[in-house]
């Protein structure tokens, strides 16, 4: 799924250089669920937002399949996101104006896709994170667990390849997050995903097939 050569990120930041990625060379292949952890500012985000084509190393190579993400023109970059690529976020990202169903249609906006098919796939997207009878509810009725299914709806309701979850459970009660850790599991097993999760919680983490550790902009492996 993902191949990444020699990956390195650079930003100039207050006239100084500051590394967030350092010479990484790293393959993850389809259907795995990988955890990475690692200390703030040791370039966690920063590897996610490469995975996600949300950013361009300054060296080196990544590719998504077939398709080398390192060189491809933004469109390109917006169309892979749109289509491959799922979402889901700490703090959620939920339009507070919108019902749960609109803001899982939102995800189908940028798709060729009918208002009628819309409908039908948001509704379908909620059921399966066990929010069928919630869907007219605007994120502000709804508990932070079921924001955050809400969001995981809205993250596959287009029926991506990869999921990305950066800290998924990092606002939730220790209970709350095991439910979502179980939901995103599912998920995972049942649709043949490439679930990759960026997390502090060494409980989150020890659910994964593979653990990544980043530090100082370089990855090892963890376990």
């Amino acid at each position: 799924m993902y191949t990444l050569e020699n990956v390195s990120k650079t930003y100039a930041q207050s006239k100084r250089t500051v590394t967030a990625l350092q010479d990484v060379t790293l393959t993850i292949p389809s259907g795995q669920l990988v955890a990475i952890q690692g200390p703030t500012g040791g370039g966690k985000s920063t590897l996610l937002q490469m995975l996600g084509a949300l950013d361009r190393p300054s060296a080196g190579r990544i590719s998504l399949g077939d398709a080398e993400l390192s060189h491809l023109p933004d469109g390109k970059l917006g169309r892979i996101r749109a289509r491959e690529i799922g979402f889901v976020f700490q703090g959620f990202n939920l339009i507070p104006t919108l019902t749960a169903q609109e803001n899982v249609e939102t995800a189908l906006e940028p798709l060729a896709v009918s208002a009628e098919e819309r409908r039908r796939r948001a509704v379908e997207a909620l059921a399966s994170v066990g929010l069928a009878d919630r869907a007219g509810h605007t994120p502000g009725e709804l508990s932070g667990g079921q924001q955050q299914r809400v969001a995981i709806a809205r993250a596959l309701v287009k029926e991506p390849d990869v999921l990305l979850a950066d800290e998924p459970t990092g606002n939730l009660d220790e209970q709350t997050r095991d439910e979502i850790m179980d939901l995103l599991q599912g998920l995972w097993r049942d649709r043949g995903l490439t679930l990759v999760i960026v997390t502090h919680d060494s409980a989150v983490a020890k659910r994964a097939e593979r653990r990544l550790h980043i530090k100082n902009g370089t990855v090892t492996e963890k376990g």
